[in-house]
This record gives C-alpha cells, structure tokens and sequence, in this order.
C-alpha cells in the first residue's frame, strides 16, 4: 500500500465508524437519553475507546447528532426544492421529509426542542430555507400571512402538535399504520394553510 493511500483508507475508515457511532447513538438514547457513551459503543459494535476517541465527551456526541440534524434539514429543503418547485407541492414535500426525521432523528429533535421551547434546533440556513418557502405561498397566494417569520413559527408550532397526535387519533382519519405518516404530512399542511389564510391545493 502506498503511503499516499493510507491515511485516505485511515480517513475512511474513521468517517465508517463516526457514521456508525451516530446511528447507534439515535437508536439508543430514543429508548433511554441517559444512556451512557459505553451503551452506544456496544450498539455500534465498536470498542469503547474508539468511540471515546472520535467524541471525547457526551456534549460533542450531542453536538454531532445537532449537526447531523441540520444537514438532514437542508437536504429536506433542498429535496423539496422550495425555491422552484410550486410551493405547496415544495411544503407537502417538506412536511414528509420533516416527520421522516421525526421517526430517524426523535433523540436529537427533542433536546432540540428542549433548549428552544418546543422549537427544533434551526440554524440561519434552514430559517431562510423555510423563510423563502412561506415567502413564495404567499406571493402565489396560497396564504395572505405576509410575514414569514411569523409563518414559520406556525408551521413549527403545528408541527409538533400534529406529530404527538397518538396514531389513532381522529384528526387522522382512521388511516392504517402504514398510511399514517401521510395522514400527518395532509393534516399539516392542510392546518398551516388553513391557519396562514389559505387553502389546500386540490
């Protein structure tokens, strides 16, 4: 092996076991958020000074699982092509992509939601994402809320309402357990719209 082409496998194979690190790291404080470093270590199939090594504390483990959460974010205001798509085709899109992340990312939305009264951690980007999507509903006229500051925080507020409705709830509809996470996405918009001063599109 080449000297050149060893620390690019040393560098991959540290982004495998950071990437493996953080997927346990969500399933296993989802079930118990006071679950030690070492817990997440054995999930991960890792030795513990490994996981020790690539997150010193449990803040910088905490840190990277928010980081992740924002990139999941952006990737969903991207995917949902709120600056070109029609905006309420781009809000359906991101409503799915949001709980989705809900379901993945529940550990690292809650802490979130813990330091920001209930409001997921956003950074500038996905503010001025989420900005620009209620900007352009409202010069299509889909809402007559102008301000989009206000109307994000709508959306947020709603959001988590809807995401702790029990699966059967009748603001669901009776959907099937396998219909449900659209159930929400339809309820969602359909409240935000109807909240902004819009309507759903047909």
């Amino acid at each position: 092996m080449s000297t050149e082409s060893r620390p690019r496998r040393i560098r991959a194979d540290a982004e495998r076991s950071t990437a493996r690190i953080l997927e346990a790291a969500l399933v296993v404080l989802a079930a118990d958020p006071a679950a030690p470093m070492e817990r997440i270590a054995d999930a991960a199939g890792l030795a513990r000074a490994t996981v020790h090594r690539r997150f010193p504390t449990r803040r910088a483990l905490l840190e990277a699982l928010a980081a992740q959460l924002n990139d999941r974010y952006l990737l969903g205001l991207k995917q949902a092509r709120v600056e070109t798509a029609p905006p309420v085709v781009a809000l359906y899109r991101l409503a799915e992509t949001v709980f989705e992340l809900k379901i993945s990312h529940r550990f690292a939305i809650e802490q979130s939601s813990d330091r920001e009264r209930a409001r997921p951690l956003l950074t500038a980007e996905v503010v001025a994402g989420l900005d620009l999507l209620f900007t352009r509903l409202h010069a299509e006229g889909a809402i007559t809320a102008a301000g989009p500051a206000w109307c994000r925080q709508v959306f947020l507020a709603l959001l988590q309402e809807v995401d702790q409705l029990p699966a059967d709830a009748p603001e669901l509809g009776g959907a099937e357990p396998d219909a449900v996470l659209g159930a929400r996405v339809e309820l969602l918009v359909a409240s935000v719209l109807g909240a902004l001063g819009g309507r759903p599109a047909s």
